[in-house]
């Protein structure tokens, strides 16, 4: 079990007091209490999963195109903008599979990883990526079950933002680093099979969000042209919301962009 690593982070999503394990179950003072699952996660929703939540086979899509290095690029990325020095606690927000918390933490030992996502299916797939990694089920809109103040570098990587709780959970210094698609990721397949689009103005718009609660401190592009097979392109396509559109099948090898804006935000020093 790696919940262990996660003893000082975790607050009740009913009454904001402090978790702490107590055999199987975690509680707060106030009487609260969550079961732990078998596979290792712990549920801190408070509510059932929402139908656009990543499915199993989303999710071993997922897998495969991040263990074919496909997303190497944006790793690299990722490891550059956070400190390999003082970063003792990362948390990832829609973690999915937690491929990448678990690259970072596993560079800056003893740093701990908390990876949160609304899917069973990422959850149970996240609490194996890494021994220092805690996996918990919540709900980004529904207010993040951590602690104030005790986050080094919030991770949010194509997932959903919710500004204000970032920012809570931010320690004084820390930092938000956030990936988002630009209107040239995965083009071709775009355009080819109709998928879903990716908004002109997606960076303007974030920062907008993001302002009256974090600094921009930088934005970088990562891109990559590669030429990739049939069952990558295909796996590619269904491991996003495109798999709930029920896409045409990739039929031949085909070259294609991928393109990521990385950003960096800051938390006021207090």
């Amino acid at each position: 079990m790696n919940l262990h690593v996660a003893h000082d982070l975790l607050a009740c999503p009913h009454c904001g007091g402090a978790l702490a394990p107590v055999e199987r179950r975690w509680a707060c003072d106030a009487g609260h209490s969550f079961d732990v699952a078998r596979q290792g996660y712990l549920n801190l929703s408070g509510g059932p999963e929402p139908a656009n939540a990543d499915t199993a086979a989303m999710l071993d899509a997922r897998a495969r195109v991040q263990a074919a290095g496909v997303f190497g690029f944006l790793s690299r990325g990722l490891d550059a903008a956070v400190p390999l020095v003082g970063v003792q606690t990362v948390l990832e927000v829609g973690a999915g599979t937690g491929h990448y918390l678990a690259g970072l933490v596993e560079d800056r030992p003893p740093a701990r990883g908390l990876a949160l996502d609304i899917s069973r299916a990422a959850a149970r797939r996240a609490a194996k990526a890494h021994h220092r990694v805690a996996s918990v089920i919540a709900d980004v809109w529904r207010g993040l079950p951590v602690r104030d103040a005790s986050v080094d570098v919030l991770l949010c990587i194509f997932a959903p933002r919710n500004p204000s709780e970032f920012a809570r959970v931010l320690r004084p210094g820390g930092r938000l680093i956030v990936a988002t698609p630009t209107p040239d990721h995965l083009v071709e397949l775009r355009e080819r099979y109709g998928l879903l689009g990716i908004e002109d103005d997606k960076q303007e718009r974030l920062r907008e969000r993001l302002a009256p609660h974090l600094a921009h401190q930088d934005t970088v592009t990562l891109k990559l042209t590669t030429t990739l097979g049939t069952e990558v392109l295909d796996d590619l396509i269904r491991m996003g919301p495109n798999a709930f559109h029920d896409p045409p099948r990739p039929t031949a090898p085909e070259q294609v962009r991928l393109a990521v804006s990385l950003s960096t935000f800051l938390l006021a020093l207090a």
